[in-house]
């Protein structure tokens, strides 16, 4: 698989945490995107623990990071509930989370 198309290929996560909190500071970044790591005693350390494991936040993050710089923006991807999906992906177990519209609009915009 090629990266040609991937703003983000080579650039490590410890990288965008440091561009981002350098950028917006911890504060206005937990406003951004309001994770617990970035709200709560924040440090890189932590943040970069938490990212590794979390997609969602870890796409939120990577966004912020793209728009930041003014870079090609992904596809939105699809809301899946974990706990309603059945183990073989089909149609009926993806579908968008009407609950979260507006939630950090001022990142994602409407």
């Amino acid at each position: 698989m090629t990266q040609a198309n991937n703003p983000l290929h080579g650039i490590k996560l410890e990288t965008i945490v440091n561009d981002l909190v350098d950028n917006y500071g911890w504060e206005e970044l937990g406003s951004r995107i309001n994770i617990r790591c970035f709200n709560d005693n924040p440090s890189v350390k932590s943040s970069l623990k938490f990212l590794r494991k979390t997609e969602w936040a870890r796409d939120k993050v990577e966004y912020l990071w793209l728009k930041m710089n003014k870079l090609p923006l992904p596809a939105p991807k699809p809301y899946v509930d974990r706990k309603d999906a059945p183990a073989a992906k089909d149609s009926k177990s993806i579908h968008t989370d009407k609950s979260t519209e507006g939630v950090n609009a001022n990142i994602w915009g409407k």
